[in-house]
């Protein structure tokens, strides 16, 4: 694919996501401004904003310089009249903050003069997200089902995303209970047998018990828990005919904070 095609295709792939995120950002503005307190809205309001962040790392090229990196840090400082930054902003406006952000951002790529933008971010080194999985060799396998799992989100298949991001955690769960040691985690009453006999409720279980998760599974859908026995049946839709975006997104900001949990730097 010549060059200027490829990046054009870039800029397609951004403007897309960008749009999923805004689309996203002024639901969880309205939801907020009805009721700040709301802490479904609160935890999904984390999410998108760790999406966003993503995102924006990306179009600016990493460098925390570049003018769309200097608004998005900007945007969680909310500013008085006198130009001072405002104690206890409403959650909702810094949302609206931030989707002024991912605006600059389509203005700056739908401009055919400013793709520089996407050049820069794509001679980039890939985002290392699971430098903490202690078994280096599924760290790129684990990169490509996260982003899998993003754009199977974006596109509405929400099966599938739901899907991939239980294996993500699944697999980051283990790789943590095999570090602990069978010894350690028998010391804790941990079920005898290998640990890939475990059943996925049991694994988190124990994880937890361990101290290396904390409570945050507790808000995994049921069908999330039960989705080795969806694959197991041959990925068949769930009883109610589908996976709905709200668990597909639930699963995924668990996912978020079990990764926080297994990497407390990110």
């Amino acid at each position: 694919m010549p060059i200027e095609e490829s990046l054009r295709a870039q800029i397609e792939t951004y403007l897309s996501h960008l749009d999923g995120l805004i689309r996203r950002g002024h639901q969880l503005r309205d939801t907020l401004a009805a009721d700040p307190s709301d802490s479904a809205a609160i935890t999904a309001t984390r999410g998108w904003q760790e999406d966003c962040g993503v995102t924006i790392n990306q179009l600016s090229g990493g460098s925390k310089a570049h003018w769309l990196a200097r608004s998005f840090s900007e945007a969680f400082l909310m500013r008085s009249s006198d130009g001072h930054a405002a104690q206890g902003a409403a959650p909702a406006e810094i949302v609206q903050q931030l989707l002024g952000v991912l605006g600059q951002a389509v203005g700056s790529l739908s401009q055919s003069d400013d793709a520089a933008i996407v050049s820069a971010s794509s001679q980039q080194p890939a985002a290392r997200r699971f430098e903490f999985v202690h078994n280096a060799e599924i760290r790129p396998v684990l990169e490509q089902a996260y982003a899998d799992s993003r754009t199977a989100l974006e596109k509405g298949d929400y099966d599938l995303a739901m899907m991939t991001s239980c294996g993500i955690l699944e697999a980051i769960v283990t790789d943590a209970l095999e570090h602990k040691g069978s010894n350690a985690l028998a010391a804790l009453g941990a079920p005898a047998g290998k640990i890939a006999d475990w059943t996925f409720e049991t694994r988190l279980a124990v994880a937890e018990k361990a101290g290396l998760i904390r409570s945050g599974c507790a808000r995994l859908p049921r069908a999330a828990r039960t989705y080795r026995d969806r694959m197991e049946a041959g990925g068949e839709t769930s009883a109610n005919g589908m996976i709905s975006e709200s668990d597909a997104r639930k699963t995924g900001q668990v996912l978020h904070v079990i990764m926080r949990d297994l990497d407390p730097g990110r």
